[in-house]
């Protein structure tokens, strides 16, 4: 499932790939691939814009079966006891088993993206205006025989993982695509409503609920896209309020908050010996924290915005750019080990890049800051190969997703 397992942890016990790697192959979907893929038992799901769901040999890159659906998947699979949960745009939640055929599908109150007016200082300011960097849907969690997924409409679903029937929902004041973790009976996940929300698995009876920052104006500052990870009694997650936060788990008291000076945190962090590792959107930063203290240890700068979520095997993590790379840093040495480079990027990287390395959004945002012209741009950016998909580590591999529309699988 995302991140691994339910508590969200992102460390995966594998080699990985410390060294400059070789591409093992890569397989083209025909959309944009921002979906975290799922690994298991040689098989890599993943899903695309393009409204499937696709299984492919992880040693070959060759497509075994692809499901399709009434919108795009942008959710990451889980797989359990032989079956596939997925969301899709669509406004259901999937159940489909490994052959690729559909057991069940449970139908939400609709997906939609997070949503106001004057949005990030577009005009016109009085028109309620979808956000084009609400990428994601919430990736289900499956723990002992339920799933749980966040959506669009605003409720936490728990679903029967056999059948499909609701056990229970727990209903926000908006969009959820964060996705929840799990721990000790208790359910974590944050809402576009400003909150951040522990529940009880068994009934969905909210425990407590902490409160994030807001931005009534132009809605930049505000909004709980990054998923919690949970470790050691404490509960981390990003917000776009630019602040990273640990929570007690228990009571959700506010341990310590790390500000990022105005750039969104929409990743998850990684937690390994002592130390929180998470980045940053705008400045593009990525940030090595000691757990205990918040007291920073070191950053890298790597110019372009970072919203995948990283994952670490061994002594090395792995994220994802807009700049259309795959990043490995050695934990060790505080250093980039290598980097990867996407078609995209390779194609129209130029295009968009500034002689600095910075990204070039002046050639990408050509309009009259009027919303139209806003996501024109943010589809031009893309046109680099982002790498928005949140790596996987299995064996000798890692695995990933970009916006050129390529799964990507190097050794």
């Amino acid at each position: 499932m995302f991140r691994g397992d339910p508590q969200h942890t992102g460390i995966y016990d594998a080699p990985g790939v410390p060294q400059k790697p070789e591409l093992k192959w890569k397989f083209q979907a025909r959309r944009a691939v921002v979906s975290p893929p799922a690994v298991v038992n040689g098989v890599v799901y993943v899903g695309s814009n393009d409204h499937n769901l696709y299984a492919i040999d992880a040693a070959s890159g060759a497509l075994r079966w692809k499901f399709r659906t009434g919108g795009r998947v942008a959710s990451s699979p889980a797989v359990a006891n032989g079956v596939i949960y997925f969301g899709s745009y669509d406004g259901y939640l999937y159940a489909i088993d490994l052959s690729g055929k559909e057991k069940w599908k449970f139908q939400t109150n609709g997906e939609r993206r997070y949503a106001g007016k004057h949005l990030h200082g577009a005009e016109p300011a009085a028109e309620m205006m979808p956000d084009p960097f609400d990428v994601y849907l919430s990736s289900p969690n499956v723990v002992d025989g339920t799933v749980y997924f966040g959506s669009g409409d605003g409720n936490v679903y728990a679903l029967n993982a056999s059948n499909g029937n609701q056990e229970w929902k727990f209903q926000t004041d908006d969009v959820i695509h964060s996705s929840p973790a799990v721990a000790n009976d208790v359910l974590y996940v944050g809402s576009w409503d400003t909150y951040f929300y522990a529940l009880e698995t068994a009934t969905g009876k909210e425990k407590w609920r902490f409160r994030t920052g807001d931005d009534p104006k132009i809605h930049n500052q505000i909004g709980i896209q990054s998923s919690p990870l949970i470790a050691n009694g404490t509960v981390y997650f990003g917000c776009r309020d630019s602040n990273l936060y640990a929570l007690d788990a228990r009571s959700g008291e506010k341990k310590r908050v790390f500000n990022n000076k105005g750039s969104w945190v929409i990743g998850s962090p990684v937690l390994k010996d002592g130390r929180l590792y998470f980045a940053t959107s705008d400045s593009g930063l990525f940030h090595a924290v000691d757990a205990a203290t918040g007291t920073e240890i070191y950053n890298l700068k790597f110019l372009w915005p970072l919203f995948s979520s990283p994952a670490i095997a061994g002594k090395t993590l792995y994220v994802g750019s807009e700049e259309g790379k795959l990043l490995a840093v050695d934990l060790r040495a505080q250093q980039l080990a290598w980097s990867f480079q996407t078609d995209g990027s390779k194609a129209n990287g130029a295009t968009y890049t500034k002689p600095d390395g910075k990204p070039n959004y002046e050639a990408a945002f050509t309009g009259d800051g009027f919303y139209d012209t806003m996501v024109i741009g943010v589809e031009r950016m893309q046109s680099v190969g982002m790498v928005l998909s949140s790596p996987v580590v299995v064996g000798d591999s890692v695995y990933f997703g970009s916006t050129d529309g390529n799964i990507y699988a190097l050794k």
